[in-house]
C-alpha cells in the first residue's frame, strides 16, 4: 500500500489513495475489517512525479513578495509542493523501514495518520490555488526536497533526525507568519488560506511529535543520548545550520526542547 502510493505520480490521485489507504489501515485497527499484514517493500529511490511542476534548482525558483496576489499564490504553490512531498516521505519510512526495524504497532499507525494529513493538507491547498485562479503543477518548484529522503535512506535514525525533527519542525517557526500574511489580505480566497494554514499548524506539531517519540524509542533501544546522537546525524545529513527564529513553544509541544536545535543553529548559542 505504501509503495503503491509512492509509485503514484499524479498528486490529486496520489493523495485520494492515499487517504483510502489510511482509512482501510484504521478500519482494520478498529476490528470493522479483516487485519492489514506487514509486509516487506523494496519502494523507489524517489516517488513518481507529475509532468508539472516544473523542478529546479533552489537557486532557480523565482522569488516573488508575498504581499501581492501573485507572491500569495507562489506562496500556497510551495506549501502545496512541500505537502505532497511529506506524503511521500511517510509513506516512505513504512515501505522503506517498516520491514527491516522491529517497531511496534504504533509506528505504523502514527506514520499513516501523518500520511493521512498530510494529504488533507494537500488538498486543501490545492482548493485554495484553485479558487485563486491556479493549479499545482502551474508555477516551477524547489527540486531539493526529496534530498533528505535520499541521504537517509539506509538510516532510520538519520531518517527521523533530518526530516521531521528538523525539516518538519521548520514548518512550527514559519507557518504562523504565512497565516499573518494571509490574514492582512483579507480577501474571500486569502481567508480561505488562513483555514488551511491553521488546520496544518496544528497538525503539524503531531508529526514532529511521532519523529521525537520514534527518535527516542530507537535511542532507548541502543542506549545512546538522545541529544548527541540527534546532533550528530543532524550534523551529517543536514546540509547547513538550522535557521532561528525558532517556535520554541511549539517545538516543546513536540517534544523538541531547546538544547537539542539551538547549539545546531547560525548562532550556536542556547542562550
Amino acid at each position: 500500500m505504501a509503495t503503491a502510493v509512492l509509485e503514484t505520480a499524479d498528486a490529486k490521485t496520489k493523495t485520494a489513495l492515499s487517504r483510502d489507504y489510511a482509512a482501510r489501515w484504521f478500519a482494520a485497527r478498529r476490528g470493522e475489517t479483516p487485519e492489514i499484514k506487514i509486509g516487506t517493500a523494496s519502494p523507489p529511490l524517489r516517488p513518481a512525479r507529475p509532468a508539472k511542476p516544473e523542478l529546479l534548482d533552489p537557486r532557480d525558483v523565482p522569488r516573488r513578495r508575498p504581499g501581492s496576489p501573485e507572491g500569495r499564490k507562489a506562496l500556497l504553490h510551495a506549501v502545496a509542493h512541500i505537502e505532497l512531498n511529506a506524503v511521500d516521505l511517510h509513506w516512505d519510512i513504512i515501505a522503506r523501514f517498516g520491514g527491516r526495524v522491529r517497531f511496534p504497532m504504533g509506528f505504523f499507525d502514527d506514520w499513516v495518520k501523518s500520511a493521512d494529513e498530510e494529504s488533507k493538507h494537500f488538498q486543501l491547498v490545492s482548493g485554495c490555488l484553485e479558487s485563486m485562479g491556479s493549479f499545482y503543477g502551474e508555477l516551477a518548484a524547489h527540486a531539493g526536497m526529496w534530498r533528505a529522503a535520499e541521504d537517509t535512506a539506509e538510516d532510520i535514525m538519520g531518517r527521523l533526525a533530518v526530516v521531521p525533527m528538523v525539516l518538519e519542525a521548520r514548518g512550527l517557526d514559519v507557518t504562523p507568519g504565512m497565516i499573518e500574511v494571509f490574514r492582512k489580505a483579507g480577501d474571500p480566497a486569502a481567508k480561505q488560506a488562513v483555514e488551511a494554514l491553521e488546520v496544518i499548524y496544528a497538525e503539524e506539531v503531531h508529526h514532529v511529535a511521532y519523529g521525537s517519540k520514534w527518535f527516542h524509542f530507537l535511542c532507548g533501544r541502543q542506549d545512546t543520548d538522545p541529544k548527541e546522537a540527534f546532533h550528530r546525524l543532524v550534523r551529517t545529513y543536514f546540509h547547513g545550520a538550522l535557521k532561528p527564529p525558532f517556535n520554541e513553544e511549539k517545538r516543546a509541544e513536540a517534544g523538541l526542547p531547546p538544547d537539542f536545535y539551538w547549539p545546531l543553529s547560525e548562532t550556536g548559542s542556547v542562550g
